[in-house]
């Protein structure tokens, strides 16, 4: 708002806003100023996800393809005292680390038709969304104890599957280069603006505020994995125990912190 109040454009990262109605009022200032906000939606750029986009163009336009869509990225206890842990401020687990997705599915796939939740817990979340030529069962996470044990044993962290018909589509590199396309398709003109990102935006405002449905008939399997305790909202309060430790002149443990 400030840059387009300046006369300015204004590029701006994911999420661009947490409620769709925010997108309207970023709208009516981009009329009376005259200028563009431009977001980042990098995976349109991706060359695997531009050929499924071209493949399915191009398939049967009634039909309902079956998608299994996993993203796990583990994060420390660091996330949870930092602002992304404030759902007020963050939107959640589905807008820190789902947004790009849903906007890849819907660039994909179509309209939403409906969008059910079955779990949304501090650290996942599971639902299905129906598209017009898609059935999405999605699961999302930050536990590292939800990583297969496969890629534990690498040494890695994060684990990314999107199947089609039960076929992988590989995506697992190139993203490194996707921000720097973005950003010169910005500059050149063919950037994308509030009206791209808008399905997405109400795709995790509806998770966000979403009864929670039983899990019956379609479902991801992982979101039947037990669930764990918040860290920091299990047993004693943590901002509790750091005003004690700073009035008992002690050093804050770092493990306390997640560092």
């Amino acid at each position: 708002r400030m840059a387009l109040r300046s006369g300015a454009h204004a590029i701006c990262e994911k999420p661009l806003v947490l409620n769709p109605w925010n997108l309207d009022a970023l709208e009516d200032i981009e009329n009376e100023y005259g200028k563009s906000v431009n977001t980042i939606l990098q995976l349109r750029l991706h060359p695997s996800i531009i050929a499924l986009k071209e493949k399915i163009d191009k398939g049967p336009k009634d039909k309902i393809y079956d998608v299994d869509l996993t993203y796990l990225t583990s994060r420390g206890n660091w996330y949870y005292t930092s602002w992304k842990g404030d759902v007020t401020k963050s939107g959640g687990i589905a807008s820190n680390i789902g947004i790009h997705f849903y906007d890849m599915l819907s660039w994909v796939f179509g309209d939403v038709k409906s969008n059910k939740v079955h779990l949304h817990q501090h650290d996942r979340a599971s639902g299905v969304l129906e598209f017009d030529n898609a059935r999405v069962r999605w699961f999302l996470s930050i536990n590292y104890d939800v990583l297969p044990e496969a890629i534990k044993a690498k040494g890695q962290r994060t684990y990314r599957s999107i199947t089609v018909d039960g076929d992988e589509i590989e995506f697992s590199d190139g993203f490194f280069d996707l921000h720097t396309a973005s950003y010169q398709n910005i500059v050149e003109g063919k950037g994308y603006g509030l009206k791209d990102a808008r399905q997405s935006i109400e795709i995790v405002h509806d998770i966000r505020v979403a009864e929670i449905s039983p899990m019956k008939g379609e479902y991801h399997p992982l979101a039947k994995l037990p669930v764990t305790n918040h860290t920091f909202k299990s047993g004693r309060n943590t901002f509790s125990i750091i005003i004690y430790l700073i009035k008992k002149n002690s050093d804050i443990p770092k493990p306390l912190l997640g560092f």
